[in-house]
């Protein structure tokens, strides 16, 4: 008969996994190749599992702290918002010349399509002067405060996996996002409510799913929680009937300890990511509702947002995301579903649907910049806006037939996307694309070049901040292609 002490040390080995075993072994050749091609440390940040969300220093001074991300998820028309381009004007309703279509790949087009110009007015505004057109009147207001970087550009053409690209890095599903890597590292100023919430309006989530805000390799406790701005934050957070506070405290404490005792015997560090989630959740039916009820806010606010309380809206979620920024939330991500201008029908038209979208989002987005900026919150809150590529310079034409709406194509070799405070520069424009807005020619920003930056923004070198997975030190900026920090638009 065995010992006790040596007992319990067999039984825990009996319960390792093959998973576990696999994952604390993994040195394979290729990923001793990949580490010495990357040169990156493989170390993992220090984390207490029984709280992983406590705030922690970055590796030098942060120029933000936080971050909220608007999302247009379809892939806005730059031609039609901020890239101006006369050239193409004149090139409207003519035949696209051949060096536009040879090696190109479409989603939609077919034959020779026509050039489309920009359907709207541009003009000049704000002391920077900035072009833009005529869709976003409220959105001037505060241009001089946003950065512009109109070269940035995909290598998917298709939606899902370019969203994925831009927000976790990879095409494909199973990496970490933005939002999950900055909550990994920073931890959250506020135990109460989630380090990472996601926001959705529009009507569906993005075509990239629920990846998009994934936790990937890392613990599950950095993912995005998706809350609602109509009815309960998180389905199913209140106790049901006849369950006082008291005795959920009662039945959470007991599943706590068998919880613990699993994980003394187990070692798996999500048996301990699940106790906290347990107690966030526990926390969240105070303090979620507090954060979420936008009833609270005066008349005035409601007004400068556009807001209409116990509804599903973008307004609502620029409203949420500055009360969960001013709760210390670190990562705050709204995605707005509906803006795929195909011109298939009304909706996706560049006439009708397209400009009701931009209707939607110019007062809440205005509203919010303004609102940060007075508070004070603005200077160390990093706001990105962004599609997840951009459009074509040609109208769409399917099946090689004009089509009854007006509509663009994907067009991944150049989009535009805009920041503001978190330490960017105001009232300053990087990149360029050609004369018809095809292509980004001068500056170009990949993907990984703005993982890099944001990284940099938020005070960590995305080459040594890493975490350990399949034997590999992984990193947000991609470990196999090149990536650097945009350092041009810092202020």
């Amino acid at each position: 008969m065995l010992d006790p002490a040596t007992q319990f040390h067999r039984d825990r080995v009996q319960h390792v996994t093959r998973r576990h075993f696999l994952g604390g072994s993994a040195m394979s050749l290729a990923a001793v190749w990949l580490n010495s091609l990357t040169g990156a440390s493989a170390a993992r940040i220090a984390r207490d599992s029984s709280t992983p969300l406590a705030p922690a220093a970055p590796h030098f001074a942060p120029k933000a702290k936080r971050v909220v991300y608007l999302h247009m998820a379809g892939a806005p028309s730059q031609l039609e918002l901020f890239d101006y381009k006369p050239e193409l004007k004149k090139l409207d309703g003519k035949p696209c010349p051949q060096e536009y279509l040879e090696g190109r790949q479409f989603a939609f087009i077919q034959g020779v399509p026509e050039m489309l110009g920009s359907l709207y007015p541009f003009h000049r505004a704000g002391e920077s002067g900035q072009w833009i057109s005529d869709r976003m009147p409220h959105f001037e207001e505060v241009i001089d405060e946003c950065c512009f970087i109109k070269s940035m550009w995909s290598d998917q053409f298709n939606h899902g996996p370019a969203q994925l690209l831009l927000h976790t890095g990879n095409a494909l599903p199973g990496s970490p996002s933005a939002g999950a890597w900055t909550t990994y590292g920073l931890g959250s100023e506020n135990q109460n409510l989630p380090g990472f919430i996601v926001l959705t309006s529009g009507g569906k989530n993005p075509d990239g799913g629920k990846a998009l805000w994934g936790a990937g390799y890392l613990p599950s406790v950095y993912q995005g929680v998706q809350c609602r701005s109509q009815g309960d934050p998180v389905l199913y957070l209140g106790n049901p009937d006849g369950i006082p506070r008291d005795m959920r405290r009662r039945s959470l404490d007991a599943l706590n300890s068998l919880n613990e005792h699993i994980s003394n015997d187990v070692g798996d560090p999500e048996t301990l990511t699940r106790i906290s989630q347990y107690e966030m959740a526990f926390r969240m039916q105070i303090h979620a509702s507090d954060a979420f009820d936008i009833s609270k806010e005066n008349e005035a606010v409601h007004g400068a947002y556009g807001t209409s309380p116990g509804r599903e809206s973008f307004a609502n979620n620029c409203l949420l995301a500055r009360r969960l920024a001013e709760r210390g939330v670190r990562f705050i991500q709204l995605f707005d579903w509906g803006w795929d201008s195909h011109g298939t029908d009304d909706n996706t038209c560049l006439v009708r649907g397209f400009a009701d979208k931009c209707r939607e989002i110019d007062r809440p987005i205005a509203a919010l910049i303004k609102d940060l900026k007075q508070r004070g919150l603005l200077e160390d809150t990093l706001v990105i806006w962004s599609g997840e590529f951009g459009r074509t310079p040609m109208r769409e034409n399917r099946g090689g037939l004009e089509m009854r709406n007006i509509g663009r194509d994907h067009s991944p070799s150049a989009y535009t996307i805009w920041m503001a405070g978190g330490g960017v520069k105001p009232g300053f424009t990087l990149g360029e694309t050609d004369p018809v807005g095809f292509d980004a020619i001068r500056d170009k920003v990949s993907a990984h070049d703005f993982h890099a930056t944001l990284l940099a923004l938020l005070g960590y070198d995305h080459h040594q901040f890493t975490y350990p997975f399949q034997g590999v030190a992984q990193r947000l900026s991609n470990i196999t292609q090149p990536s650097r920090v945009v350092r041009d638009i810092f202020a």
